[in-house]
C-alpha cells in the first residue's frame, strides 16, 4: 500500500504542467476576484466597515472548495491512465488485490487534495495578508480534510467508467470550468434565479464552502454587523455563508449534510468495486 501511495503522489507532483492545471480552477477564480469582482463587490456592501476583509475571506472559502474538487480529479486521472495502459492488471496481481488498488487511488486522492488546499490557503493568506485565528485551524484543517474526502468520492465515482486519459480530459475542463460558478465564488448564490439557485444547493461541494466561509469570515462578521442582525441574515443568505432551505442552516446542520452525502457516496464506491470487478474477474 505505502509503495502504490509513494508512487501515485510522485507521478503527480512530478507532473509540474499537471499540477498547475489541476489548480487552474481554483487559480481563476482567485484571479477573476481580484482583477473583476473585489471592487464590485466592495461596491455594492460599501456600507460595511472593513468590507475588503469580510469578502476577502468569502473568496478564500469558495477556492479552497473549487481546489478540492480540481486538484482531487487531477490525482484519479491516474486510475484511468492505469486502466488504459493495462497497468492495473499488473498491479492486482500484488498481495492488495481489487479492493487495495482502489483504496490506494482515493487515498492518494485524498491526500494530494488536502495539500494542494493548505497551498491555496498559505497563497492566499500571504496576498491579502490574512492572518488566520490560530484557534480556528484545528476546524480548517478538519474542513479540508472533509473536502478532500468528498471531492475524492464523487470524482472517483464520476471517472469509474472512463476507459482513456483523452475523453476524461473533456470531463475535466468542465469540471474545472463549473465548480467555480457551482460553490458560488463568479457569482453569489443569493443573486442568481431560484433555479440556478437549487441547482447550486444540490452540489456538495457548496456545502464544503458554506462551512469554509463560516469559519474564516466568523470574527469579521461580528464586528462588520454589531446590533444588525437583519443584514447580517440577508448577507449570509446572498453570498452562500449560510444555505437556506427553507431557513439559513446552522454549522451543525451543514456538517451533517456533508457527512451523510460522504457516507452515501463511500457506499456508492464500493457498490461499483463491486460490479466492476465481478465483471472483469475472468480477465484477471
Amino acid at each position: 500500500m505505502l509503495a502504490l501511495l509513494k508512487r501515485n503522489f510522485i507521478l503527480y507532483f512530478r507532473n509540474r504542467s499537471g499540477v498547475f492545471f489541476s489548480l487552474l480552477g481554483a487559480l481563476i477564480s482567485f484571479l477573476l476576484y481580484i482583477i473583476f469582482l473585489q471592487k464590485n463587490l466592495t461596491d455594492a456592501w460599501s456600507q460595511l466597515p472593513d468590507n475588503t476583509n469580510l469578502l476577502n475571506n468569502w473568496l478564500m472559502g469558495g477556492t479552497l472548495a473549487v481546489t478540492g474538487i480540481t486538484t482531487s480529479f487531477t490525482a484519479l486521472t491516474q486510475m484511468v491512465q492505469d486502466r488504459e495502459n493495462q497497468v492495473d492488471q499488473d498491479l492486482f496481481l500484488t498481495d492488495l488485490g481489487s479492493w487495495g488498488l482502489q483504496v490506494s487511488y482515493l487515498i492518494s486522492s485524498i491526500a494530494i487534495s488536502f495539500v494542494m488546499q493548505v497551498f491555496m490557503f498559505a497563497v492566499m493568506g500571504l496576498y491579502f495578508k490574512e492572518s488566520p485565528v490560530i484557534s480556528h485551524l484545528p476546524e480548517i484543517a478538519l474542513i479540508m480534510l472533509l473536502s478532500s474526502l468528498l471531492s475524492s468520492l464523487i470524482n472517483i465515482l464520476l471517472i469509474y467508467r472512463f476507459q482513456s486519459v483523452d475523453s476524461l480530459g473533456k470531463l475535466a475542463t468542465i469540471v474545472g470550468t463549473a465548480s467555480g460558478f457551482l460553490v458560488g465564488t463568479y457569482v453569489p448564490i443569493g443573486v442568481l434565479p431560484d433555479f440556478a439557485q437549487i441547482i447550486m444547493k444540490c452540489t456538495p461541494a457548496t456545502y464544503i464552502a458554506s462551512l469554509y466561509r463560516q469559519i474564516l469570515m466568523k470574527e469579521p462578521l461580528e464586528t462588520a454587523f454589531t446590533g444588525n442582525s437583519r443584514l447580517l441574515q440577508e448577507f449570509q443568505e446572498k453570498m452562500g455563508i449560510q444555505i437556506n432551505w427553507q431557513e439559513l442552516l446552522t454549522k451543525e446542520e451543514t456538517y451533517f449534510i456533508v457527512v451523510i452525502i460522504s457516507l452515501v457516496a463511500i457506499l456508492l464506491w464500493q457498490e461499483k468495486i463491486k460490479v466492476h470487478w465481478r465483471e472483469n474477474e475472468d480477465s484477471f
